[in-house]
């Protein structure tokens, strides 16, 4: 396993990282207990992977339970992220109490004193106002030591672009694939700032995998599709077939694309079997060409005309 520099905060991050959105999630992704949950974290490490991202509403807290149950013994080694706003029950609460609430909440299910970096959870974007008094609780938090870096998770580079010109942050975590390029735009700043990314979402919640085509239909959280949009995203990854004629899989390509860009840090899949876990870690052997870089940012301008309509998540 590869490792790069999450930015200018000198952490040394492993370019697959393990998403833990699924982790303990049953209800939402099904097949996820207990055990499963601590086998791959396990396996996950003993790969290489270094990061765990997680957050308070991810299983209404389990995969926060789970992550600190599993890394027992092991913090020393791995780098944690958390996030706060969006709670367990569903609700949103980006104040300065429920910053410090939700922090030491995540501090003790994760059972740890400090988290490597903590994140706002797509905010609102007033909250990306270096005045507001959220911010100043962040950087309490860092020289108390709870939290050695903030940020924020967000998805579009206007927000990114707020975020970076308006705050101290030092981490992003970003919306970013092959069908979601617009973040991308931000990258010049990114790269000035020496921010660390920490790409979320790299395969379109499944979409680029290849399972999917036009006759799927899903429930849980992937419900939110209607059928024009998968009909839609059914033709996009049809015109995609040309990164697969050389025999390769579209989730390593997918993740490869990703990873040629030197903005970005690493690449967080969700892992919910041993086989996805290992279908990620195939996809650092699997680098793209710079010719079929660009002509993956020329397919999503042209779709998106420059961008001015972009997919829905």
């Amino acid at each position: 396993m590869r490792r790069r520099k999450l930015g200018s905060t000198g952490l040394s991050v492993s370019e697959i990282g393990f998403g833990a959105w699924q982790l303990g999630n049953n209800e939402d992704w099904g097949g996820m207990d207990d055990t499963t949950a601590h086998r791959l974290v396990a396996e996950a490490i003993d790969a290489g992977i270094n990061l765990f991202d997680t957050a308070p509403n991810y299983a209404a807290t389990h995969s926060e339970r789970l992550l600190g149950e599993a890394l027992r013994g092991k913090r020393a080694g791995v780098v944690l992220v958390s996030k706060f706003g969006h709670r367990a029950d569903g609700t949103r609460d980006f104040s300065v109490d429920g910053f410090w609430k939700s922090l030491h909440g995540s501090l003790r299910r994760l059972k740890t004193d400090y988290l490597d970096v903590i994140l706002l959870h797509n905010p609102d974007s007033q909250l990306y106002v270096d005045t507001d008094l959220l911010w100043a609780a962040l950087q309490e938090a860092r020289e108390q030591g709870k939290v050695r870096h903030y940020g924020a998770s967000l998805d579009l580079a206007q927000e990114v672009e707020a975020c970076l010109k308006n705050t101290k942050s030092e981490v992003l975590e970003i919306l970013f694939n092959i069908l979601h390029q617009d973040v991308r735009r931000a990258f010049t700043l990114v790269r000035e700032r020496e921010v660390g990314t920490i790409v979320k979402v790299p395969l379109d919640s499944g979409w680029l995998t290849g399972r999917f085509n036009a006759q799927s239909r899903f429930n849980g959280v992937r419900e939110r599709w209607s059928v024009e949009d998968i009909t839609q995203r059914a033709k996009l990854i049809r015109r995609l077939s040309w990164l697969t004629e050389d025999g390769s899989e579209l989730t390593h390509k997918a993740i490869g694309y990703l990873l040629s860009y030197d903005e970005v840090d690493c690449v967080i899949p969700g892992i919910r079997t041993h086989e996805q876990l290992s279908d990620n870690l195939e996809a650092v052997h699997h680098r793209l060409s710079l010719r079929e870089r660009v002509k993956l940012e020329g397919f999503w301008k042209e779709f998106t005309e420059n961008g001015k309509n972009l997919l829905p998540w």
